[in-house]
């Protein structure tokens, strides 16, 4: 009964796969499709495609979680039934655990564990704040380009505004990269 279990949990998690790798594909013309809208409904459009495709690698992610949980929990499954299933025997010499040094390095681990999730979370809160932004940027970049094909400004003043929001990215990107080296070499040679 337990591996018809699992093997109908395998099937689910193939299906619920497969239909994800469909989802990005229909994504993709999607995409397609939007460049091909008219120039006042294609920022929209491309908005629309991008907050899907935020959404199904969020359920991509969660599939993954899903799995890594069950994989974890059928590995600790196997250690139980084989730590069950195993026999001991009493030591014939006289046992010592070193406590002091087991103690300090587990209190060492749940300190850097404790930073580690305040990392995350600033990390994590500093994301929705540039998810946020950026949506606040895309919103206002449109109000701008509506307001210059109003004015008439020439092509080139707005290459130049898209170029330097090109570079922008690049700023940020490289930001973050920095932040993550900076956090790696911190744990690496703090602890």
């Amino acid at each position: 009964v337990v591996s018809f279990e699992k093997l109908a949990g395998f099937l689910v998690e193939n299906e619920i796969q497969a239909s994800i790798d469909q989802i990005f594909s229909h994504l993709e013309r999607l995409e397609i499709l939007s460049s091909k809208e008219p120039p006042n409904k294609r920022q929209n459009a491309k908005l629309r495609v991008d907050q899907l495709k935020y959404d199904v690698q969020h359920l991509q992610t969660a599939l993954r979680n899903f799995q890594h949980r069950r994989y974890a929990r059928e590995q600790q499954e196997r250690q139980r039934e084989e730590l069950l299933s195993r026999t001991f025997t009493t030591n014939d010499s006289a046992t010592t655990i070193p406590m002091d040094e087991s103690l300090q390095f587990n209190s060492s681990l749940h300190n850097i564990h404790h930073g580690m999730d305040d990392l995350i979370g600033g990390g994590h809160s500093i994301l929705e704040g540039l998810r946020a932004q950026r949506l606040t940027l895309k919103g206002t970049q449109k109000k701008i380009l509506d307001i210059a094909n109003m004015l008439g400004l020439s092509n080139t003043v707005m290459r130049l505004i898209e170029k330097r929001a090109f570079q922008d990215k690049y700023f940020m990107i490289g930001g973050m990269l920095l932040t993550c080296v900076v956090m790696f070499l911190v744990v690496q040679y703090l602890t």
